[in-house]
């Protein structure tokens, strides 16, 4: 694949970083963050970055909690000296892309077996926890567009409610990168990656492809290294040459870990929450 340039601003470009450390999939479980936050303050320093992989919510039963957290940590590791606002940034995952898709609800065209889908696929759980019910969501289907829209502003009440937690899930970037002129350029992403096309060119397969991230093996140019959060198969944690998936299960009977990744691709540090 040739070397390309990468402008967009839903991505989000980290610089030459000492060190990046990495937050995958944590599905809602409060516990398991806040002591692997807990880890990491004890080790971040200027010259790093902080880098979420995405699914903060479903499935597991602290949503709200998860994203109150990860922006009470934003503000400690602001704190600290020589500490900037771009070196944290967060990655939208499925769960986040649901949400989205949610809000547009009214203009699907098969939005009952759409909502279904969504709540079997962690949606439930977030709702409840925001203080919806996925029930008033299947009885607004009903009702066509009309009822549709007054169910959506409900749920973006819910969310305005919440401190800083729609300016949270509109901030969300598709992806992040170190420097490609760097001696070891590493891409990070959500879930999936197709590697025969580039990067302006995978659209949604960024939190789907997961079939075909898995065929990756060599480097994806102009990254010598490509790390995802999130592993739909919950395989656990798997390091290589070219790749590393760095999601050991949260919410599927696994941990909450973190990795760090050195400016030459190696792993600093392995947390475990």
């Amino acid at each position: 694949m040739c070397k390309h340039q990468i402008y967009c601003d839903s991505y989000a470009g980290i610089g030459r970083p000492s060190a990046v450390w990495t937050v995958p999939a944590v599905h809602g479980h409060f516990e398991e963050l806040t002591r692997l936050h807990d880890h990491i303050l004890e080790r971040v320093k200027p010259g790093d970055r902080v880098i979420y992989h995405g699914n903060y919510t479903g499935y597991g039963p602290q949503s709200v909690a998860c994203i109150s957290e990860i922006l009470t940590f934003r503000r400690m590791v602001l704190a600290i000296p020589g500490m900037i606002p771009s070196d944290i940034v967060y990655l939208r995952g499925q769960q986040e892309l649901i949400w989205e898709k949610l809000l547009q609800l009214p203009f699907a065209p098969d939005p009952t077996n759409v909502l279904l889908w969504m709540l079997g696929n962690g949606l439930s759980s977030t709702l409840y926890d925001y203080g919806l019910s996925p029930h008033d969501g299947i009885e607004a289907c009903k009702h066509g567009v009309i009822g549709l829209t007054k169910w959506t502003n409900t749920i973006r009440k819910a969310l305005r409610a919440r401190d800083g937690h729609e300016i949270f899930m509109n901030q969300l970037k598709r992806a992040a990168y170190t420097d490609q002129d760097s001696p070891y350029p590493i891409l990070f992403i959500h879930a999936g990656l197709n590697p025969c096309q580039t990067l302006h060119e995978q659209g949604d397969q960024i939190w789907w492809a997961s079939e075909e991230f898995k065929s990756i093996e060599e480097a994806y140019k102009p990254f010598e290294k490509v790390v995802r959060g999130f592993d739909p198969e919950h395989n656990g944690l798997h390091l290589n040459g070219t790749t590393a998936t760095i999601d050991d299960g949260c919410g599927f009977g696994g941990k909450l870990v973190s990795v760090s990744f050195e400016q030459d691709g190696s792993v600093g540090s392995i947390l475990e929450a």
